[in-house]
């Protein structure tokens, strides 16, 4: 009977201790966020064990959505949003204890991450931001802020607040990711959610779960190479910085790195391959098959091992192999060939915009797509090389630069170019009496002056597979 009353005591001393325990939310599930409209979006957080969480949204007050709180003291559910819009609240209810969370808007919600070129914020010296700084508060946009963080471990949470877009919070977020955003609600007309997760000096690999590199024994084996003052454990940025965020329904990922990964060839010419498995694991985390979209990395004259940037380049083109992905190049934005952090972000952001605009949201009138590379012909002398292109390209100097060509010897030399009345570029050198082989802005530093008619840079590329 003693023992009996004893087991009684502690069960019911332990069912108070349960009950007492709070709700407790994500710290992106909070007041002014936004949940991605007309669709199905989890909810989650912790709570007393074995109870239920009663989940009230005011868009649908009398749809009341029930969790019940698992042993280890974890709920998720999952609710419907209707179409974009707002402003509304949700109610997180046990017993007596009530959580609500509001100021919530419906539309449409993008990651954005990478390095510091993702990273470099709104109050940089930037050359193209115009009066952006002095912009009026838009409570049609808003951030959250992924507080920087490491762990070998997945975690549940991270650190940040949601913000609503002003002159103040806008100093603090992505360059990138605001003019990227500021587009889309120009556009959409809809609320648009930004989350930032981004930190300067990091390879891919710290981003990517370790699940990533189990089936690749290529991944496996190549030792990283990173930089000293960034951390480069594989995992460890995503292990904080975005498992935290894999629960949270997104429209879409825009990404913004690479440059360290060009720092060691080896990494540069296997870059394709990491980041399709970043892609993709993301994807399978996030169970949302959404699109991702990313910048082709800017010219640089530093400290690249030789062409290493070239190639890096060339696979980052190589992952668009994936669906519902693509790339915009931004060759020509570049206001200081001896600076890594181009100055020119509203133009990236633009270029993002436009290209999700027309592929994701169907503005069909948006030309988005830069010059590229289509074939080769060899007629005597000259390459002919032909792209495709939205109307023919035009030269922005004196003389088409950037061009060199190969014979069967393998030794590239600068070629003169020019352009053909079909639009054909001739590419000849009284070095090369038998052409092979033609490359464009193939190196770490050389910038395109050739352009279609929106102004959008030829493509850089090479013919070759030496």
């Amino acid at each position: 009977m003693k023992s009996f009353l004893s087991a009684l005591f502690i069960f019911i001393t332990l069912s108070l201790k349960a009950q007492d325990m709070p709700i407790r939310l994500p710290a992106i599930l909070s007041d002014h966020a936004v949940l991605q409209q007309s669709t199905e979006v989890k909810l989650w957080g912790w709570g007393p064990s074995t109870r239920n969480i009663a989940v009230v949204a005011s868009w649908a007050p009398n749809d009341t959505v029930k969790a019940l709180v698992a042993t280890d003291c974890t709920w998720h559910t999952i609710i419907r949003t209707p179409k974009a819009g707002g402003l509304y609240t949700i109610s997180f209810i046990n017993g007596q204890d009530k959580v609500t969370i509001s100021d919530i808007s419906l539309g449409e919600v993008w990651l954005c991450s990478g390095q510091s070129n993702m990273e470099l914020r709104c109050d940089a010296d930037l050359l193209d931001s115009g009066d952006a700084l002095k912009a009026p508060r838009n409570n049609e946009i808003r951030f959250f802020q992924v507080e920087n963080s490491y762990d070998i471990y997945p975690r549940s949470d991270c650190k940040g607040k949601w913000v609503v877009c002003d002159s103040s919070s806008l100093k603090n977020f992505s360059a990138v990711g605001y003019f990227f955003g500021n587009n889309l609600q120009k556009a959409l007309k809809v609320p648009v959610g930004l989350i930032s997760a981004s930190l300067g000096a990091t390879s891919i690999q710290p981003w990517m779960p370790k699940e990533a590199f189990e089936n690749e024994e290529q991944l496996q084996a190549q030792s990283h190479f990173g930089t000293a003052w960034a951390p480069q454990g594989t995992s460890i940025l995503y292990n904080a910085m975005i498992h935290p965020l894999t629960p949270y329904s997104l429209s879409g990922v825009i990404w913004y790195q690479g440059e360290s990964n060009a720092l060691a060839m080896p990494e540069a010419k296997m870059y394709g391959s990491l980041l399709k498995n970043l892609i993709q694991s993301w994807r399978v985390k996030f169970e949302n098959d959404f699109p991702f979209y990313y910048v082709q990395i800017a010219p640089f004259d530093g400290y690249y091992p030789k062409d290493a940037a070239a190639y890096l380049r060339e696979q980052q083109e190589i992952a668009l192999d994936l669906p519902n992905t693509g790339m915009v190049s931004i060759g020509d934005l570049v206001d200081n060939i001896k600076d890594i952090h181009p100055r020119l972000k509203a133009a990236v952001g633009n270029r993002l915009a436009n290209l999700v605009l027309k592929e994701q949201y169907h503005f069909s009138d948006l030309q988005s797509y830069s010059p590229r590379f289509s074939k080769m012909e060899i007629d005597k002398q000259a390459a002919h090389i032909s792209v495709s292109s939205i109307g023919k390209l035009t030269c922005k100097e004196a003389e088409i630069k950037s061009f060199q060509v190969a014979g069967n010897d393998q030794v590239f030399y600068h070629a003169k170019a020019t352009i053909s009345r079909n639009g054909e570029i001739i590419i000849q050198c009284e070095n090369v009496l038998s052409p092979v082989a033609v490359r464009y802005c193939f190196s770490n530093e050389e910038m395109p002056n050739l352009f279609d008619t929106n102004g959008l840079p030829l493509m850089p590329f090479r013919t070759d597979t030496w």
